[in-house]
């Protein structure tokens, strides 16, 4: 076998004694084919027939609401898209650490899985997009785990779709997933083959379904997006009514017909006084008020859906009219701190567990993500702060070296760096009463 080929024993296999590995290199097909797909003639299984059926809930607007149909919301698409992006567009590196500094650790097998090509058809970025979707949409991502060797090396990370996850939690604590493929067929796995993110957990080892619990606010979006579909669809509203006295024939109504149209918009007659006989009357109909809240309901279920998914309007497109560039800036900001940050350690904290073993956790490995390119948008305020770290030119003190600047701005460290600069004293030590 080539370098870096991941191999994997069967169960049956090592239940029976032996120790003959199943090859599972890069390039072939992905294993949920190799190990659940057979030539047998597809049809929908019961567990395809029940999620049809119930797999989504009933909100108060009557619509049945599940990742499928939300996803079709275009606010519940844009909050998705934009923390997906946010996750994926950032490195994602794994770093060694000890009392000298840090590096990036380049030389781990895991590394380049998790930050350049962690599967056969798959990028670092699609990968992590792919996660934070399935996150955003059911409070659950799966990812298998290709490991190599004793120690368990991680060489390949494929994603499982969410739905065809079954966790089973035994009374001592022991997960288990069992996956389901196309065909009906089924096989489990171990805690130890499955990387499970979790999004906000009530019991601690599932994470809450986000669209569940915002069905309502989807439902109503879904149910006013259709029904102004529909006003539109069949000529969204007749401008008036015309009452004649009497029954009218084909040709009477066909001469009516090109009157009226002589009076709507575009007609030789618009805008004039409309003249009626045979005791004719004409009613205009206008927008009710109710009809005008329509519009209002749509926007206000694009910010309830936004605090669903913790995302501010402003990150898809809804702002408001009063917003100024400075206050949209520290929107931009406040996305990045309050939203994607808890992302990042959620993401780095369960790949630091269930992706390095105990020893490359002893030895110092962490992952880590570098958003420092999202905050570029302040790049006045951060000199500022990192002036006033390294003692404002040498005046004041200094709480910070420039190798400390340059880490936080994901620069490598210079000669020299690791020094205050010359004539700052450092915190603690100012000047009092002009002795230094």
């Amino acid at each position: 076998p080539a370098d870096g080929d991941v191999y994997r024993c069967h169960a049956d296999v090592c239940q029976s004694g032996g120790s003959r590995p199943v090859f599972l290199g890069p390039g072939r097909v992905s294993w949920l084919q190799r190990w659940f797909v057979r030539d047998k003639p597809k049809g929908m299984s019961s567990r395809d027939l029940a999620q049809m059926v119930w797999g989504g809930r009933e909100s108060r607007s009557g619509v049945n609401v599940d990742w499928k149909t939300a996803i079709e919301v275009a606010t519940v698409l844009a909050c998705v898209r934009v923390r997906a992006n946010g996750i994926a567009q950032v490195p994602f590196r794994l770093y060694q650490g000890d009392d000298t500094g840090r590096r990036v650790a380049g030389d781990h097998p895991l590394h380049p899985v998790i930050s350049r090509h962690p599967n056969s058809w798959q990028t670092s970025f699609s990968l992590r997009e792919t996660i934070e979707m399935h996150l955003c949409l059911t409070g659950q991502a799966f990812v298998w785990k290709g490991v190599v060797g004793r120690d368990r090396e991680v060489r390949v990370l494929e994603p499982i779709e969410p739905h065809r996850v079954t966790i089973k939690k035994s009374p001592d604590g022991v997960l288990t997933y069992r996956v389901s493929a196309d065909n009906g067929l089924a096989r489990e796995f171990g805690a130890e083959d499955i990387w499970h993110l979790r999004g906000p957990s009530w019991n601690g080892w599932s994470g809450m379904d986000a669209v569940k619990l915002a069905r309502d606010a989807i439902g109503l979006s879904i149910a006013t997006e259709s029904a102004h579909a529909e006003f539109h669809k069949h000529g969204a509203r007749i401008s008036g009514l015309l009452a004649m006295d009497g029954v009218i024939g084909a040709e009477k109504f066909e001469s009516l017909s090109g009157w009226l149209d002589r009076h709507s918009e575009g007609g030789d007659r618009a805008g004039k006084p409309i003249i009626l006989d045979s005791k004719a009357q004409w009613t205009p109909f206008g927008m009710t008020g109710v009809d005008a809240q329509h519009l209002e309901t749509r926007k206000h279920q694009i910010e309830e859906i936004c605090r669903a998914f913790g995302v501010m309007p402003i990150m898809i497109g809804h702002a408001d009219k009063t917003a100024t560039y400075a206050s949209a800036e520290q929107m931009f900001l406040a996305h990045v701190v309050h939203t994607l940050l808890p992302e990042y350690a959620r993401i780095e904290q369960s790949a630091d567990i269930q992706l390095l073993s105990d020893a490359d956790r002893a030895a110092g490995f962490y992952t880590k993500f570098m958003p420092n390119g999202l905050m570029r948008g302040a790049a006045k305020d951060r000199a500022e702060f990192y002036a006033k770290a390294l003692g404002a030119g040498g005046h004041g003190t200094a709480w910070m070296v420039p190798n400390e600047v340059r880490a936080l701005e994901d620069m490598d460290p210079i000669a020299g760096g690791d020094l205050l600069p010359a004539g700052v004293p450092p915190a603690g030590q100012g000047t009092q009463n002009g002795q230094d």
